[in-house]
């Protein structure tokens, strides 16, 4: 660990505050917090992000931001990183490597939910269709009935 990190893990410590608590109300995960206070800059999605990701930090532990995103910059710098905001090639290539691969043989699981999607629904359709068809041969076929009824009352 080097001087940078070692006063920023210093100071948080002083002050009481857990990496799981910076990372509740930050939002960032604690891998990048951990990355910050071990200098492996490499770990961080680059460019802008890690400069709010240090912000977070130090607000959070209650450090001067300006001061501190300014170490973290020049500490950044001397290990051979940019940390400037042009710099989110890195950053496509960061989430990219941190992200885990989807494997093309996932396409089937997709593919049979939108199936039984399509299945579920046409199922319901025949059934409405049922529904409402004999609806209406009953409907049609009760008021000639009645009338016969109504007929054999009135005889009678």
């Amino acid at each position: 660990m080097g001087q940078f990190g070692e006063e920023l893990r210093r100071e948080r410590v002083s002050r009481g505050v857990a990496l799981q608590t910076i990372s509740e109300k930050t939002k960032v995960v604690t891998r990048y917090l951990s990355a910050l206070e071990e200098e492996h800059f490499e770990i961080l999605p680059g460019g802008i992000l890690s400069k709010g990701i240090m912000r977070g930090y130090a607000r959070t532990v209650g450090l001067d931001e300006v001061t501190w995103v300014e170490r973290f910059v020049a500490a950044s710098r001397e290990h051979g990183m940019s940390v400037d905001d042009a710099g989110w090639t890195q950053f496509v290539q960061n989430v990219g490597r941190s992200r885990t691969r989807h494997h093309r043989s996932d396409w089937w699981r997709r593919w049979s939910g939108v199936g039984m999607l399509l299945l579920i629904l046409a199922s319901f359709g025949s059934f409405m269709w049922q529904y409402v068809n004999t609806r209406t041969v009953a409907e049609t076929a009760q008021p000639h009935s009645m009338n016969a009824t109504l007929d054999g009352v009135a005889r009678q």
